[in-house]
């Protein structure tokens, strides 16, 4: 895994983490298709993983915080329009932790963290 960088492990957690939102989605009962893209759309993007990685920093362990703040400050060569430069490298941080945890087989952490995300949604 050493050889993954942490975009890598961005591009992965990204998966990840979408997979998460479409099957939480899923199991709350929405079933359009035109509904679920919107709501996935409305918790996958810059503006709502930058706030939902403030609602786990406090639970981070100092690994896991480290691999956070390498994904956030890695070097990105272009940001969407639609998010701020801020929120963009915090999503990224938080799409690295969530592949990094992937990777290494610690799915019970990452719904642990996702489920602290999705709490009082």
């Amino acid at each position: 895994m050493n050889k993954i960088g942490v975009l890598g492990l961005a591009h992965i957690g990204d998966a990840v983490y979408e997979l998460l939102t479409r099957s939480m989605l899923c199991r709350d009962g929405h079933s359009a298709a035109t509904e679920l893209h919107r709501l996935t759309v409305s918790y996958v993007n810059a503006s709502a993983q930058a706030k939902a990685v403030q609602r786990i920093l406090p639970f981070l362990t100092e690994e896991e915080l480290s691999l956070y703040k390498r994904g956030r400050n890695a070097h990105v060569n272009s940001v969407p329009h639609h998010a701020t430069v801020a929120d963009y490298h915090a999503a990224t941080g938080l799409e690295a932790l969530f592949g990094w945890l992937y990777l290494l087989g610690r799915r019970a952490r990452i719904e642990e963290l996702y489920a602290a995300i999705m709490e009082g949604d």
